[in-house]
């Protein structure tokens, strides 16, 4: 195919969607270019086995920041998927819209559209929750949404410690009540894996007018005369050039998107100019407002051996796998995350800041053979994640060569409000595991450890270990001003014919996951794109 209507870059969250949805007209023609392969590892499917498949090369982009100025000058891992479906194929799974206030914040800033009324109808229309249809969820929706199975989770200690410790209680957090503890609903049905090209891509597979090519990297997006008309993309070692009569689509995420655009001339000039390309449209905001949600480990040595490293012991891992290969049911089946809560690190804050993640076991968990390897101690983390983070990173090319990844800095814990909340986070973490029937079992605080109180003495940790919690945003942001990369339609500003759809649009992160949030804004993105009447707001009484 060497012209179509569209042309989709990026088979992920956001491209699976746009290719399902815009081919539904028979009359136009869908091109997606993923430079990944397929989808077809078993691991994909098995919820539990998402572990395996992120941490290896074969499905990832294996990209990692540059040393990070405020956290001892380390490197930080950044898995992203490389493969069908993108990065919906090898997450955590966890679908968590954030409070409803990040939008209409979004709304506030410029992005009319966009507020959380205007986004509700399409979250509803991609979901199809096991809650079934009502105010805030869909019942009908191509995305599989299913509560965690938290039968060997310890759930019932979790939940009594959380009450004792004053955290409300919420059983829907994408609800009227997006604030408290609860069990987490994850993109799964049926026991597999509800990946974007599973549900949106697949289905869609049957129709003439959609082409997929994988394998294919796109190196650069054709401009003539201030409009979009095409890409150039390598595939089996040959180059091709695509024409789009109608618009190129950039899926690619917050790493990819921003590169393809600086790799295309599009994005601050000297920045452009420095690797040898030429400057084709002036866009100072490419590839900055980098935000991200830092995240760390909080660790307890436990007296009695109830965690869920007990379900990994070799034999009952085998009867596991089984039960989820006849069944599609068991451990296999869920995640072993025992809850969630939103919190607020002090009252006067607008929306809970702190979202934390009670981990049935430590994080470095493996199976064990009784008799020949014998278990690791029983741990139980809670892991804190900073909402709102207030620093901002930026991505930058590395060189003109496409297969190069671009360098990307963070900036965690650059301001002194962000590394406030850090300890907030801490000391948070230690009170409610601290708190009875839990706190009764707890042996010891392993890390930080509990003799670890003083500020400077948090930051220090803090610095050690931080890590990403795998929600990039904002590098192609979304408004009206000079700080914007697109408009509220999406298009490039100063440009036609092309638009972005994914992550990196989002002016600021959510306060919570960002997959679920994609998928939502592809939704919209593919009414925006067809012309189509949009869905109407949903009522106010709705909050």
């Amino acid at each position: 195919m060497d012209e179509c209507d569209y042309v989709i870059v990026g088979a992920g969250s956001a491209g699976c969607v746009l290719a399902n949805r815009l081919s539904e007209d028979p009359k136009v023609s869908v091109l997606v270019l993923e430079a990944g392969g397929k989808d077809n590892s078993i691991f994909m499917k098995i919820p539990l086995a998402w572990r395996q498949i992120w941490r290896g090369p074969k499905f990832n982009w294996n990209y990692a920041t540059e040393p990070e100025r405020f956290l001892d000058g380390r490197r930080l891992s950044l898995p992203r998927g490389k493969v069908l479906g993108g990065s919906s194929s090898i997450n955590g799974m966890l679908y968590v819209r954030g409070h409803p206030r990040d939008y209409d914040l979004w709304r506030q800033s410029g992005c009319e559209g966009w507020s959380y009324a205007d986004v509700l109808p399409y979250f509803k229309r991609a979901e199809g929750s096991w809650r079934g249809e009502g105010d805030y969820h869909g019942g009908a929706g191509p995305l599989g949404v299913s509560p965690t199975d938290v039968s060997n989770l310890n759930f019932g200690l979790i939940r009594d410690t959380a009450i004792a410790a004053g955290i409300p209680m919420t059983d829907d957090f994408s609800g009227a009540q997006p604030e408290g503890f609860g069990i987490v609903d994850l993109t799964i049905k049926n026991g597999v894996r509800s990946s974007a090209s599973a549900v949106y891509l697949r289905p869609a597979l049957k129709r003439a007018n959609l082409t997929v090519k994988i394998g294919a990297l796109t190196e650069r997006v054709l401009i003539e005369k201030g409009r979009a008309t095409g890409v150039t993309y390598v595939a089996n070692g040959k180059r091709v050039s695509v024409r789009a009569r109608r618009e190129v689509i950039l899926c690619g995420g917050s790493y990819n998107s921003p590169q393809l655009l600086l790799l295309s001339g599009i994005g601050p000039a000297d920045e452009v100019a420095e690797h040898g390309i030429t400057p084709v449209h002036e866009l100072p905001a490419v590839g900055k407002n980098l935000s991200e949600h830092v995240v760390f480990h909080i660790q307890f040595a436990i007296k009695q051996p109830i965690t869920f490293l007990s379900r990994l012991r070799a034999d009952r891992v085998a009867l596991s796998v089984l039960q989820w290969a006849l069944f599609r049911k068991g451990d296999f089946a869920t995640q072993a995350l025992t809850a969630l809560a939103f919190v607020r690190s002090r009252p006067d804050v607008e929306r809970p800041d702190i979202q934390l993640f009670f981990n049935s076991t430590r994080m470095d968990a493996k199976v064990w053979f009784p008799g020949i390897t014998p278990p690791q101690q029983h741990m139980l983390e809670g892991y804190p994640s900073i909402n709102y983070p207030e620093s901002r990173g930026e991505l930058r090319l590395r060189s003109a060569d496409p297969r190069d990844p671009p360098r990307i800095r963070l900036n965690f814990l650059g301001t002194e409000g962000d590394r406030e909340t850090a300890r907030e986070c801490i000391r948070l973490v230690r009170r409610i595991y601290n708190t009875p029937p839990l706190g009764l079992l707890i042996e010891r605080e392993t890390s930080p450890g509990a003799e670890v109180v003083s500020d400077a003495d948090l930051d220090a940790f803090v610095r050690r270990t931080a890590e990403v919690g795998h929600h990039p945003v904002g590098t192609c942001a979304m408004g009206t001003g000079p700080a914007a990369v697109v408009d509220p339609q999406l298009r490039v500003r100063g440009l036609q014919g092309l638009r972005v759809v994914d992550a990196s649009v989002m002016p600021t992160v959510p306060g919570g996951n960002t997959n679920g949030p994609t998928i939502m804004i592809a939704e919209r993105a593919a009414d925006l794109i067809a012309g189509k009447t949009l869905l109407a707001p949903a009522s106010s009484a709705v909050r």
